[in-house]
């Protein structure tokens, strides 16, 4: 009940937002057409926000056959979980990193980079499996990939009323709402809020998800190695991830060696994640 309540107040929220940049570029008759189409994009975030993850991070299907240990390692605890199989994706990357999407356990997808196949030994992959598995158990996957499509839009919207900016866009009401100005500080603001949502939603799940996948495996030491080998070669190797995509991976991705996130970070401090789970290892697990 908790994480439906969380959804829809992100699909309000995302209403509200929309609106506002349409009522900042067009007065009255743009806020109208914000809302319609903010109806339409809650629409298409609830059905289709996992495939616009999946398309977004270049994830290819993969079969069985194709890749073995991966589903023998999934299959084995989706099992134990009482989980539905996921459709399994491999991202073509040699940067090491995984994420869960989908609106429900019954239509979840897993995708692994290529990278985090050869970095991993098969116990620390099936901590990250596990972790990622936990999402789709905590039910947060819907949350998470709503907040991607969410923080997509409002950079774009963002951008469209700089143009409109640059360019004297606006319309009749342009004086009476702020017109430049007003798009201006929707540019500036509006990827600023969408940081913020992604923070709201992500950061206390990597925790959730840690205990959960740590649970199924009952070796929380070897999740906290493979967060550890992630963490330094994702900075050695960057991943160039759409800033709008990065809360959903098990680290957050690096570009040029820079976190784009840093100041509105959406993951905790990876040493934290670590320091846990190794307390659960000498608690008995």
């Amino acid at each position: 009940m908790g994480n439906n309540l969380k959804t829809a107040f992100l699909l309000t929220l995302m209403t509200v937002f929309v609106v506002m940049i349409g009522q900042a570029l067009g007065g009255r008759n743009g806020a109208i057409m914000a809302l319609v189409l903010a109806g339409a994009m809650n629409f298409f975030s609830y059905f289709y926000s996992d495939k616009i993850a999946i398309f977004s991070s270049g994830a290819q299907p993969v079969t069985r056959e194709e890749l073995p240990r991966v589903y023998q390692i999934v299959e084995r605890l989706t099992a134990k979980a009482n989980l539905p199989m996921p459709k399994i994706f491999v991202i073509p990357t040699n940067s090491p990193n995984a994420f869960a999407t989908g609106r429900n356990p019954e239509h979840a997808s897993l995708a692994v980079t290529a990278g985090i196949l050869d970095l991993l030994n098969d116990d620390e992959l099936e901590g990250v499996l596990a972790h990622e598995l936990g999402h789709v158990r905590n039910r947060d996957i819907l949350i998470s990939s709503i907040a991607a499509t969410f923080a997509g839009a409002v950079t774009i919207l963002a951008r469209m009323a700089g143009y409109a900016a640059m360019f004297g866009g606006g319309g009749r009401d342009r004086d009476r709402d702020g017109g430049p100005l007003a798009a201006i500080a929707m540019m500036i603001l509006a990827p600023i809020a969408a940081l913020l949502i992604q923070m709201a939603v992500s950061r206390s799940r990597e925790y959730q998800a840690d205990a959960t996948g740590a649970h199924f495996t009952g070796n929380p030491a070897a999740l906290a190695s493979a967060l550890r080998k992630i963490e330094t070669w994702s900075q050695r190797v960057p991943m160039q991830v759409s800033p709008s995509q990065a809360h959903m991976y098990i680290i957050q991705p690096l570009i040029g060696g820079i976190s784009f996130g840093s100041l509105f970070s959406t993951h905790p401090p990876t040493a934290e994640r670590i320091a846990r789970l190794m307390g659960m290892q000498a608690g008995g697990y």
